[in-house]
């Protein structure tokens, strides 16, 4: 029977430790039922979340929302799948065919590879091995996922570019932009867990929440992570790329039939991916909710699945709703939140941080009060950023600054008045060449014949 090597790291449930984990011990059957489990669960993740962001949107607005395939309508997004694969795929004629067969698949592929390293519950028994739920950890497994996420940009921009179409570019080239931007501020809001954990592996990260999840202690790290990510999956009201009412359909527009399919399905996958992350990093991972730790049946077994799926689907929940809720924010109030909000609010919370970390690590004082009393300081400072009840007066001023700028103008190049050009008919018969066609209309107003007003 083939077994892989085993893979020396650190052991889920002592972060800091250098003994071998249990992953590498693996059967290969086993590790194969464990990567096509993954595939077929965010496969059908992502039709469920299709189906539940229709229903909850189409209540939002009053609507019933898909109900006719399945019960429930929860077919709706199969029945969907099929009629794209059975679609005409409609080629431009200008395309990079190449780089155009290419960019979906490059966005897809990445999108599945992060969750190799997401745990979902302890170790449990599979046909008498016993293995943790979770493919492989790595001792930098957060930046493997990171760097997932990273590559899936490249897919959008190579379809934009070999689209041959304006629209298209558009959108890539601002997709560029935007995950620059806002995988800084990500990064960013990540390095306070590692300084609290002690590691970067996500199996060890959960295990070091055991007294109090980092989502609570670590707050500001969670709300950047949370706004981030929002940007990162390209999802409303940070959906530029794809603005239907500037781009048509953004870097995508050129693609149909299965093309277009990939697209969307590693859209909805990295909406999951980034939940999950987030899960594992703030929320405790499998790990119960407060409270219920001391429950045997809680902590071990395969019921933890249950609050890790819980958790995920609350956090799916809140993008759909944000996209019921919030219309499209301007490019420039988008880059502005970025870079002079978040990445400055990140960067004076990780020095607070690191601070409170060094000064307390040697004693026996607790630090979570310290954390949750700056966390909360710096909580009511990035909401005054965001919300900046000055800058309703600002844009007044800037608005009432521009049209004071276009009433120069105008007084600097004055239009003739319809005396004016009643004198200059009057005096030649003609409107005289250096009078813009505008003045026939003028002319029209003052009740001048036609027979009277000819071009010279």
């Amino acid at each position: 029977m083939l077994v892989l090597p085993p893979l020396l790291g650190r052991d889920p449930g002592l972060p800091g430790s250098d003994v071998p984990t249990a992953f590498g011990h693996d059967p290969f059957w086993l590790i194969l039922v464990k990567a096509v489990a993954i595939f077929g669960v965010l496969v059908v993740t992502t039709l469920l979340t299709i189906w539940a962001e229709r229903r909850v949107v189409a209540r939002m607005q009053q609507r019933l929302g898909p109900n006719r395939v399945g019960p429930f309508g929860l077919l709706q997004g199969l029945a969907d799948g099929i009629k794209l694969m059975l679609k005409e795929d409609i080629l431009p004629a200008l395309r990079d065919k190449p780089v155009y067969f290419l960019a979906p698949i490059v966005s897809a592929i990445p999108a599945f590879l992060a969750f190799s390293v997401i745990p979902f519950g302890p170790t449990v028994s599979i046909a008498g091995h016993t293995t943790p739920l979770q493919l492989t950890d790595l001792p930098v497994g957060v930046l493997f996922v990171l760097a997932c996420s990273s590559l899936g940009v490249y897919g959008i921009v190579l379809s934009g570019w070999s689209s041959g179409s304006t629209y298209p570019l558009l959108g890539a080239l601002r997709s560029a932009a935007q995950m620059i931007s806002y995988e800084v501020s990500m990064g960013l809001s990540l390095v306070a867990v590692f300084l609290y954990s002690g590691t970067l592996s996500t199996a060890a990260i959960i295990g070091a929440q055991q007294d109090i999840w980092w989502g609570v202690s670590l707050f500001p790290s969670f709300a950047v992570y949370a706004i981030s990510a929002v940007g990162e999956t390209n999802r409303a009201p940070f959906d530029l790329p794809e603005a239907e009412s500037e781009l048509v359909g953004g870097f995508h527009t050129e693609y149909s039939s299965i093309k277009f399919a990939m697209f969307f399905l590693a859209e909805y996958i990295n909406m999951v991916t980034v939940s999950a992350l987030a899960v594992t990093l703030f929320l405790g991972g499998w790990k119960p909710l407060p409270g219920l730790s001391h429950f045997g049946w809680a902590n071990s077994g395969w019921f933890p699945l249950v609050w890790f799926a819980s958790k995920v689907m609350v956090f799916i929940f809140v993008f759909i709703w944000l996209r019921g809720t919030l219309p499209r924010m301007r490019y420039d109030q988008f880059m502005k939140l970025g870079w002079k909000v978040l990445v400055p609010f990140s960067l004076v919370w990780l020095l607070v941080v690191a601070f409170i970390r060094v000064l307390f690590d040697a004693g026996t004082v607790d630090r979570t009060p310290f954390y949750i009393g700056g966390g909360a300081v710096l909580g009511v400072v990035l909401v005054y950023l965001v919300v900046d009840p000055r800058r309703g007066a600002r844009e007044l001023a800037a608005v009432e600054r521009r049209e004071h700028e276009d009433g120069l103008a105008e007084e600097s190049f004055p239009t003739p008045s319809a005396d004016e050009i009643r004198r200059l008919v009057d005096a030649r018969g003609t409107l005289p060449r250096t009078l813009p066609g505008v003045l026939e209309g003028t002319a029209a107003a003052v009740r001048i014949e036609p027979r009277e007003v000819t071009r010279a």
